[in-house]
């Protein structure tokens, strides 16, 4: 539901339906989820987050650095109990790796989208060169084990990962840059390679967030801790504070990740 692919309509029914988990939570007193969201719907979210932080909330998407996410509505101190989140992570490998393609995301998304899955029941995809991590509700899990066979031309294995050390960890390049402010707008053109005026056309097409909100103020200052998300770019992390370099520019170190 990422803007310019969203209508009124869908944004109410998710605003709906957020309202409806947090009163569930509150009045019944137990847990509830919503499925994964992505960052337009995470973005829907937070616009409505101080008329639904009276049930308690969490965000988990199996990973610190998950771009899709559940929230999870319920306050552990006042339930007096705590439940895990329903994800599951699984392990997509050849069966022989001699003759795998090398596959990317939208191999396996499209693999998965053709078995007739719901994109909410599915998180983040961690692709390494022929083989995958997939984060997905534990009500799915069994029935992607079970027919999820190939991807592309390639003969397909899946288990569900008991130990999530197991996840190759997702390593950010670190990389020093200057700019003469912490506009973000500054900040993603360097940080990307791109043009002011290019970079002016992602905050205009509604596809860059920061901290899993839309931002649509391209002037707004970064601050270390930050996590800046350009669709189709990848997103990258502001380390470090600011120093002034000798000719009056900012030094600053980003985490990248592609």
């Amino acid at each position: 539901m990422e803007k310019g692919h969203s209508n009124d309509k869908e944004i109410q029914q998710l605003k709906n339906r957020l309202h409806d988990l947090a009163e569930k939570s509150f009045q019944q007193g137990c847990y509830t989820f919503t499925g994964f969201l992505g960052l337009g719907e995470q973005d829907i979210f937070w616009q409505e987050e101080a008329n639904l932080k009276y049930a308690g909330y969490q965000l988990s998407g199996g990973l610190d650095t998950a771009d899709r996410v559940v929230i999870r509505f319920g306050n552990p101190e006042e339930l007096g109990y705590e439940v895990e989140f329903p994800l599951v992570c699984i392990h997509i490998e050849p069966l022989a790796q001699k003759f795998a393609d090398v596959l990317s995301h939208r191999d396996f998304l499209g693999a998965l989208m053709n078995l007739g899955i719901e994109r909410s029941t599915l998180g983040d995809i961690k692709v390494g060169e022929k083989q995958a991590y997939l984060f997905c509700l534990d009500s799915i899990a069994e029935f992607i084990c079970g027919n999820l066979e190939q991807v592309k031309h390639t003969r397909v294995r899946c288990k569900v990962t008991e130990h999530m050390e197991e996840i190759p960890e997702e390593k950010p390049e670190s990389v020093g840059i200057q700019v003469a402010s912490l506009r973000v707008d500054a900040v993603l053109a360097k940080v990307c390679r791109l043009s002011r005026e290019r970079s002016l056309e992602l905050f205009r097409a509604g596809k860059v967030y920061v901290n899993g909100r839309l931002c649509e103020n391209n002037s707004r200052q970064l601050r270390a801790g930050e996590t800046v998300n350009a669709r189709g770019f990848g997103k990258f992390i502001l380390t470090g504070e600011p120093k002034e370099t000798k000719k009056g520019k900012l030094s600053v170190e980003v985490a990248v990740y592609r």
